[in-house]
């Protein structure tokens, strides 16, 4: 039995008319002990195939985010809102976005950044849910992008000093940034709150045709307290149940 819990992301495996409730109960089928990032109209479906929604969004906007004080407001609204409705659907986690720099300097956008977390802490560790602020690139597929290094993130979870907001670690944009994942994870691990995974180059498939080694960063993972998934966010090239699968086999440690 593997000690690492597993994932599927909804937007990359739900695609292409296939039948929700037969994806769902598949992938419970090969494993899988979550699907998430879905809306809403699914989440029974998940529940009743005695699987966890593990994240989803907690708010819009991923480029004009919680690095903008005149965002604030919104963001507060969506997240607390967000928080009240995964509180009362057992989902544990809520992904946040810091947005584009635009000319931001980097010790700026922590500082306000943070001030726009502080404002949903407390609720967030009222309701036991973990808002993580998603680490992405900013080389390939989000240019601009603020939280583009662990560093950066991990000054932003300091300074809001909640252990109800974290990072999502996604291991493909961070392999893309700096490398060093496993490294990275192990020193790191106290701030993340949510792992992604994908094959790089190209994002999809973790095979033989791209360079991130899996089973020893997973094996890294499950060495360490972490408690929380590993969900998939990749695009499969060939047959989605095949590679879900594989994945799955992969990343069992």
């Amino acid at each position: 039995m593997s000690t690492i819990k597993q994932s599927v992301v909804w937007w990359c495996a739900a695609r292409g008319g296939i039948d929700h409730a037969d994806l769902i109960k598949r992938a419970a089928k090969m494993g899988y002990s979550s699907v998430e990032m879905s809306g809403p109209d699914v989440w029974p479906l998940i529940h009743d195939a005695g699987m966890e929604i593990a994240i989803v969004g907690g708010h819009g906007t991923l480029t004009n985010g919680l690095n903008k004080p005149e965002n604030h407001d919104r963001i507060e609204d969506e997240l607390s809102k967000n928080i009240e409705i995964a509180a009362q659907n057992r989902i544990p986690s809520l992904i946040a976005f810091s947005g584009n720099r635009n000319g931001l300097p980097d010790d700026e956008g922590i500082d306000i950044c943070a001030e726009g977390l502080n404002r949903v802490k407390k609720l967030a560790e009222e309701k036991n849910i973990v808002v993580c602020v998603e680490l992405l690139n900013s080389k390939a597929d989000h240019p601009d992008y603020q939280c583009d290094h662990t560093a950066w993130g991990v000054e932003l979870c300091k300074k809001v000093d909640s252990p109800n907001v974290k990072l999502l670690y996604d291991i493909y944009h961070m392999q893309i940034m700096e490398g060093d994942l496993i490294r990275t994870i192990r020193e790191n691990i106290d701030h993340i709150g949510h792992f992604h995974t994908a094959g790089n180059p190209g994002r999809n498939d973790m095979d033989e045709t791209q360079e991130i080694y899996y089973p020893p960063i997973m094996r890294a993972v499950a060495e360490t307290d972490y408690d929380g998934y590993v969900g998939h966010e990749f695009i499969p090239k060939g047959d989605l149940f095949s590679a879900l699968q594989a994945a799955h086999d992969l990343c069992a440690v």
